[in-house]
């Protein structure tokens, strides 16, 4: 596919595709005329690219765990690698776990706050007195 189509369906910017190139992560066929094409696979290699990029790794650290990511083989320094960057986005998940509890607090005492004053307000002690 052109990169135009693998740019729609990876949902990135064709110019990140090109970062992704330059930054020796995306090998794409050339044509007799030098236009790229990709295979049906990279599509998603991209969202994962995109997934380890909102993650926080870096183009190095992706670039450094590539072979891992079709075969499944890895070194010993890109096992590590993996667990090192695992262990950091498992507290990330745990600090955000902790986040979304206190957000959910927030809301939890500021609904019934709310509930406490419409029942305080007046319209609410005029349609009591006439029921």
């Amino acid at each position: 596919m052109k990169i135009g189509e693998l740019a729609r369906r990876a949902e990135v910017s064709v110019r990140a595709l090109r970062y992704y190139e330059e930054q020796g992560l995306l090998a794409p066929e050339r044509t007799p005329s030098g236009q790229r094409r990709y295979s049906e696979e990279t599509v998603e290699v991209v969202r994962l690219f995109q997934r380890f990029y909102a993650a926080g790794l870096s183009s190095r650290s992706i670039a450094a765990l590539l072979p891992c990511v079709g075969g499944g083989q890895a070194t010993r320094e890109q096992r590590e690698m993996l667990n090192v960057e695992r262990d950091r986005l498992a507290s990330k998940v745990e600090e955000m776990a902790d986040t979304l509890v206190r957000l959910d607090r927030l809301i939890a005492d500021a609904d019934l706050l709310d509930r406490e004053a419409r029942d305080r307000s007046p319209r609410s002690e005029a349609a009591g007195v006439s029921s």
